[in-house]
């Protein structure tokens, strides 16, 4: 379970449990399963971003299906105001509900959004500008939920005596700053009211791009494996090129299901590569070897896939002493990419694509229950009556 309801949290199942532990529950209850739709989260998600850039230019986009924004200082009633018409708005242009936390700094206002969530009556708003207010609501959280701390932080604070949000708030300086660094004091800091974790408006550069799967049914062959890898290379290179980045080294990875019984296996691999580059050939080359180098026969693997680190910008490529690969041929390359990535972006996902990531692909796992695509599909747009 990656995604789980309100209703399916009550009735106790974790996150990241398989399903099938799950299923005379499932059963029982007639709990409802999905598998994942990633570009229609997407897509849905681009949609959400576009409509609350229409409030104001001041926007961080911080996640999938999380945003701040920042609107000048009015008055709490104005703020209220505002909020309730950007939430009816997304999910009149959208379908998609949201809730919005009102609070003078951003880890305020993430204490403000769960409020908003959790309490109905409020109808997915919350203010949490009050001084007493805060101090009230700050007394009911605990350390570990508070943004930025998480888990390990927490349970430290916890052998300290400071086990809420309040208490965190009240920590001396010197002794949070000496504790936490500079990162958590400024925790402390938007505790007390005092903005210090400013917008990011230009998102940060990306430190590794990623893609990987669980397969449908245990891989046990090498030729099944380097099939996989070679999809998920590609799928890392389109967006390597689609945030114009290049690669300097990239890392293979297999394991099996700790599920399962028997012995365990798994395994990375890390390869520098001779220059950075986000043409595909060179990348399932590499990958593809990795995964030889890695693959142990005998086990029966569940999940593969591959990662892309080092990363730069293309447009300050820097290529090795040695390596003997011409301004033509790069230019010959790009424009090979150029090509493939056109004609899937017009046709649809794989229109063109490489043989080394198989054809019938027994491995892939099969979205049985993954709902309609809607917006990402023409055959599967939504009907009106």
């Amino acid at each position: 379970m990656v995604a789980r309801s309100n209703e399916v949290k009550a009735l106790g199942v974790s996150m990241g449990a398989p399903v099938f532990s799950y299923r005379s529950l499932i059963r029982r209850h007639d709990i409802q399963v999905f598998s994942s739709n990633y570009m229609l989260y997407g897509d849905m998600s681009r949609r959400v971003m576009e409509v609350l850039s229409h409030f104001t230019p001041d926007m961080e986009i911080y996640s999938i299906d999380e945003a701040f924004l920042s609107f000048p200082a009015q008055s709490l009633k104005t703020c209220e105001s505002l909020a309730r018409r950007i939430k009816e708005r997304v999910e009149r242009w959208t379908g998609i509900p949201v809730s919005i936390g009102i609070a003078p700094t951003k880890t305020l206002s993430k204490i403000a959004n769960r409020i908003a969530k959790s309490e109905k009556m409020r109808g997915g708003v919350f203010s949490l500008t009050d001084s007493r207010e805060i101090e009230a609501r700050l007394a009911e959280v605990r350390v570990e939920d508070v943004w930025g701390i998480g888990r390990r932080r927490g349970g430290f604070l916890n052998r300290h005596g400071i086990y809420t949000a309040s208490q965190l708030k009240k920590a001396p300086d010197t002794w949070v700053r000496r504790h936490l660094s500079v990162t958590g004091l400024r925790t402390v800091w938007e505790l007390r009211g005092i903005s210090c974790i400013p917008l990011e408006e230009a998102p940060p550069s990306k430190q590794g791009i990623a893609s990987s799967r669980t397969f449908e049914k245990w891989v046990e062959t090498r030729d099944e494996l380097e099939e996989a890898i070679s999809l998920y290379t590609t799928r890392a290179a389109e967006k390597l090129r689609k945030a114009r980045l290049l690669a300097t080294c990239l890392q293979v990875f297999l394991t099996t299901s700790p599920y399962r019984k028997g012995s365990q296996y798994a395994n990375a691999l890390t390869v520098r590569l001779p220059s950075p580059t986000d043409y595909t050939p060179s990348l399932l080359r590499f990958a593809r070897w990795g995964i030889g180098q890695i693959f142990k026969p005998g086990y029966a693997y569940k999940k593969t896939g591959i990662l892309l680190m080092g990363l730069v910008r293309s447009g300050t490529r820097q290529t090795a002493l040695f390596w003997k690969e011409g301004r033509e041929l790069r230019t010959r390359q790009r424009r090979l990419m150029k090509a493939v990535d056109t004609v899937n972006a017009r046709y649809g996902r794989e229109t063109l694509w490489f043989a080394s990531s198989g054809i019938t692909r027994p491995w892939q796992a099969h979205p049985s229950r993954r709902s309609a695509c809607y917006t990402t599909r023409w055959n599967e747009l939504p009907l009106a009556g």
